[in-house]
């Protein structure tokens, strides 16, 4: 799979607006039938492509559309990823 580059003069403030648009228009049954499960959006044909992963969600989206750029976001929440740190905090500074 090839890497599609973002064109420059892309708006990607209108970009995400019409995705979201999009996804208001399918939420309902997304929160319902496939809450936490990643949604790519394919924003000129208005399709939604729904994988457990986003990588999943992108592969299913890129079989029909393999030029095209995809909106992500997960179903019932809103970030598609978090991070968590789980780790021990180390100090920086040595003692003497």
């Amino acid at each position: 799979m090839r890497a599609i580059e973002i064109p420059q003069e892309m708006d990607k403030a209108a970009f995400a607006q019409k995705a979201l648009a999009i996804y208001k228009k399918h939420r309902e049954r997304l929160e319902m039938a496939e809450r936490g499960k990643v949604v790519a959006i394919e924003v000129d044909s208005g399709e939604v492509f729904v994988g457990r992963t986003g990588l999943e969600a992108a592969m299913k989206g890129r079989k029909k559309f393999p030029d095209k750029i995809f909106y992500f976001t997960r179903a019932g929440y809103t970030a598609v990823h978090s991070l968590k740190g789980t780790g021990k905090r180390v100090s920086v500074v040595e003692k003497t």
